[in-house]
């Protein structure tokens, strides 16, 4: 899997992040990851949704990846959820 074909979502509006995985796949990328953390996963898994349903045809999900990193904040570590949707190009 090359970084290059990584949408990583944080906090901007959920159509960004659609656009930029259409534009990966339109680039001739055969699949892209979708990754996010936090409060940010329900926005990576409408990311994943809006683009197939409406603007990917042949595409599909080959795999969801879930886990848990420990990160550390200023009140010591911390676990944070964290999720990567991969979708492939079927043609």
């Amino acid at each position: 899997m090359l970084k290059d074909n990584t949408v990583f979502v944080g906090n901007k509006p959920v159509m960004n992040y659609v656009l930029a995985v259409v534009t990966q796949f339109n680039n001739g990328a055969s699949e892209v990851a979708i990754k996010a953390r936090g409060k940010a996963i329900s926005r990576a898994v409408d990311t994943a949704e809006i683009a197939l349903n409406r603007f990917l045809e042949n595409v599909s999900k080959k795999e969801i990846i879930t886990s848990t990193e420990i990160i550390d904040t200023d009140s010591g570590k911390t676990n944070v959820s964290s999720i990567e949707i991969v979708l492939v190009n079927q043609r």
